[in-house]
């Protein structure tokens, strides 16, 4: 049964787009991946149609992607069992020279000429001819990218449709051939420039120390991976998005989490960033960051909404109530911290906070209390685009952490589409209030796997934390972090700046 676009969730934004120069590029939500090189146009649209099919078993449902190429553009929608449906292509049309004035014979002489080198010319500069078969992706079961090729049809003679990658029908030259000689290629339809980027030589590892030397190196699978975590954590996103850190068991991990996530994003995109402590009363996002000058919290900004709302405010009128972080670039709002008052957040207030914020940063992380049925914990997870779910190597804490999943899938609708497009950070860590060696990291490090291997089916990305002494107390600090400990949490901002 065909799908509707409107019954398939727009992000992340996907694009594949097929060059006439012989590249292809996927770009989803803004993140440019490269595609195999293809001989053929059909199979330059296999190879970006693989890794689109790829991004949607990533996410165990179907995605939208737009499709641009040569002969046209539109949309698809692509199943992660490998079936692909043509929502839509508009195919451009067909460019059409001038027949030049005939007057004498020596001025018809050059024409032939002309004419004879456009009639050999192809449509795009792709060489046209069958891809081979071993080489298409035959079980995956679609419309045609484009439903017939640009310019070998006829007025009411639709070609048949193609049901596999690679699988479109070779037609004859007589079909093929336009009624009229086509143009020469505009200038503005070729382009010199090549979208892949050089590879630079390795820095790191033995790989490293020799490109140091002067023996170029090309970089290790490892450091090709790390690079690929910083890009994806550095792209600047049209509109601001905001990510919830939630578990409904205390101890969880959710403010080192926050901090975490704020520091890298913040670090490595250079977006204004802010983490935000949405406990409905008093939490402890502001015990274990860098206070400011002033003793504010998120009460004193709802009460200076209209103010900090109004179009004739200064920018720099925020820093009044976030606490900087000097060292790791991102901005506290701290929770009331008020031990005689007892206000609770409302979700009016979330709503007032959440519109303050998303004036004034890119990037709103959100750290939460133990309560799912509170009206500021529900409000936050109408405005989250992306869920965090981190857990530790105790069991408690991951039964915890799976009860609020499947709160949020039991609620249906957007609340469900997070949770199964959560990323769910296990971190090997305990209750210890000291630091662990011996047989009782190794008991954490092995509960910390079989937590993982538990979500893993159920969510779309799960990460791995080390233990790290720097996490256990205090204020938390990026580069007080052991190496290892680093990269992890790099890994864990770019599994999650991917559901953007």
């Amino acid at each position: 049964m065909a799908t509707t676009p409107t019954e398939v969730l727009a992000f992340p934004n996907i694009k594949a787009i097929v060059r006439d120069n012989g590249t292809a590029e996927v770009v989803v939500a803004g993140n440019s991946r490269a595609v195999p090189d293809g001989q053929t146009l059909p199979e330059l649209r296999n190879n970006a149609l693989a890794l689109v099919v790829t991004e949607a078993q990533t996410l165990q449902r179907p995605v939208r992607v737009q499709i641009e190429d040569p002969e046209g553009h539109g949309e698809l929608i692509v199943h992660p069992d490998n079936r692909i449906e043509s929502v839509s292509y508009v195919p451009r049309p067909a460019r059409r020279r001038a027949q030049a004035p005939v007057t004498t014979a020596e001025a018809a002489a050059p024409a032939v000429v002309e004419d004879a080198s456009v009639a050999a010319a192809e449509p795009t500069t792709i060489p046209i001819r069958p891809a081979p078969v071993e080489a298409t992706a035959a079980a995956i079961d679609l419309e045609p990218w484009p439903p017939t090729p640009v310019g070998t049809e006829e007025p009411g003679h639709a070609s048949p449709g193609v049901h596999g990658i690679g699988g479109a029908e070779a037609e004859s030259p007589a079909a093929a051939a336009p009624e009229e000689p086509l143009s020469l290629r505009s200038l503005k339809e070729t382009s010199f420039l090549v979208s892949t980027p050089v590879l630079e030589p390795a820095t790191q590892g033995w790989r490293g120390t020799l490109t140091r030397f002067g023996f170029r190196m090309d970089p290790s699978a490892e450091e090709l991976a790390e690079r690929e975590d910083i890009r994806t954590v550095s792209q600047h996103w049209p509109g601001p998005r905001t990510i919830a850190v939630v578990n409904r068991k205390g101890g969880a991990n959710k403010t080192p989490t926050v901090v975490m996530l704020s520091a890298i994003l913040a670090r490595y995109s250079g977006a204004a960033t802010v983490a935000w402590d949405n406990n409905e009363s008093q939490g402890t996002l502001g015990w274990r960051t860098e206070k400011g000058a002033h003793d504010r919290s998120v009460l004193d900004l709802i009460d200076s909404s209209t103010e900090l709302l109004s179009p004739s405010t200064n920018a720099a009128e925020i820093a009044k109530f976030v606490h900087h972080q000097t060292a790791d670039k991102f901005d506290v709002l701290r929770s009331d911290e008020n031990e005689e008052g007892d206000h609770e957040v409302t979700a009016e207030e979330v709503d007032i906070a959440h519109q303050v914020l998303t004036r004034y940063y890119r990037l709103v992380i959100m750290d939460s209390g133990n309560t799912a049925r509170a009206a500021n914990w529900r409000r936050m997870i109408d405005h989250t685009n992306q869920l965090v779910v981190p857990v530790t190597a105790i069991e408690d804490r991951a039964e915890a952490a799976r009860l609020t999943l499947q709160t949020l899938e039991s609620r249906g609708g957007h609340d469900a589409e997070l949770a199964r497009n959560a990323v769910v950070i296990v971190s090997e860590s305990t209750d210890a209030k000291r630091s662990m060696s011996g047989d009782a990291l190794k008991r954490a490090k092995a509960e910390a796997q079989r937590i993982a291997d538990g979500f893993e089916p159920f969510v779309r990305a799960v990460v791995r934390i080390p233990y790290d002494p720097a996490l256990v107390n205090g204020p938390i600090r990026y580069e007080a972090l052991q190496p290892v400990t680093q990269r992890a949490w790099l890994a864990a901002a770019a599994a999650v700046a991917k559901g953007f």
